[in-house]
């Protein structure tokens, strides 16, 4: 629907059977999308307080990472959440919009999600793009929210993060390089059995990796990785393991007060269906916790050790 001279509307809605407060809760923190929202593959909060924020989201577009700044306000109260963009991505001119949760009888929500866009130049075929992503990764995301509170379990009690800090004794730039050239990890870390990894755009990497387990068998991973040399990369994994319905991670470098570090941070959203598959009969979410804990930290803090002792790049 157009209202105006190039302002067009969309509305996504989606019944959920939970009440509004976790859900709400969820969209107000955008640092758990990427684990939660399929399209996000990182969301970076700039500033902001409990009643209003700036952010950057990357997320993927129509099959290619897009990325973009906006000013979000938060009203707790009313349960609302509004966005504007302050830069976007063409072929977007400008988009806004708003999430509402709207409590119905027999403890079940209504959730809206509403963008107002403009493309550049008016151009059809923009708009018809734009109108394309809306309604994929819109519909994505409503059915998300309701897959984590559908399950039954609190979603803080499913969807978390951790992280591990190491100290360098190399310069941070000589860590974010071997974290970011994934495709000599095979000759360096023990549990990456193989990697394909390419660069999509700049600063975009598609990497699908190999990964060896202590019982000698092996997995394999996809994720979607943005670079921004030398301090951080964030990544998404794009298609998970049973026992998670979301994965992302950050690993970041710089200088403190007792030198050099790297960081690895992750945030899951657990599948809890799936614990006693995979973990045993009787197993619980926290036991669910523990182990995604010692699995994905004992890896990357190999990863780390190796990346600890690296020297600075030959210039």
């Amino acid at each position: 629907m157009t209202a105006g001279p190039g302002l067009r509307h969309t509305e996504h809605t989606r019944v959920v059977h939970a009440p509004p407060g976790p859900l709400y809760d969820l969209v107000a923190d955008v640092t758990l999308w990427p684990a939660v929202f399929g399209p996000t593959v990182h969301a970076l909060r700039l500033e902001g307080d409990r009643d209003s924020e700036r952010i950057r989201l990357w997320a993927t577009v129509n099959g290619r990472v897009s990325d973009w700044v906006s000013r979000r306000t938060l009203d707790t109260g009313r349960r609302t959440v509004g966005f504007e963009q302050e830069v976007s991505s063409a072929p977007v001119a400008s988009m806004g919009g708003e999430w509402l949760f709207r409590e119905l009888d027999g403890g079940r929500t209504e959730v809206v999600l509403r963008h107002h866009f403009t493309v550049v130049d008016d151009e059809p075929s923009a708009v018809a793009w734009v109108h394309e992503a809306l309604d994929r990764n819109s519909a994505a995301e409503l059915a998300a929210l309701a897959r984590i509170v559908e399950t039954g379990h609190p979603p803080r009690e499913i969807v978390f993060s951790f992280t591990d800090t190491l100290a360098l004794t190399g310069p941070p730039e000589a860590a974010y390089e071997f974290v970011a050239r994934a495709d000599l990890w095979p000759e360096r870390l023990p549990h990456v059995a193989g990697v394909a990894l390419a660069e999509t755009a700049p600063g975009v990497q598609d990497l699908r990796m190999e990964t060896a387990t202590a019982d000698g068998s092996t997995h394999t991973t996809h994720s979607v990785r943005v670079c921004r040399q030398p301090e951080w990369i964030a990544y998404k994994q794009v298609v998970t393991p049973e026992l998670l319905l979301g994965h992302s991670g950050l690993w970041t470098f710089g200088e403190g007060p007792d030198g050099p570090f790297a960081t690895a941070s992750h945030t899951v959203a657990l599948n809890p269906e799936a614990v006693s598959r995979v973990l045993g009969t009787g197993r619980t979410t926290a036991d669910a916790r523990r182990h995604v804990r010692k699995l994905l930290g004992d890896n990357s803090r190999t990863t780390l050790s190796h990346a600890a002792g690296q020297s600075a790049p030959a210039r």
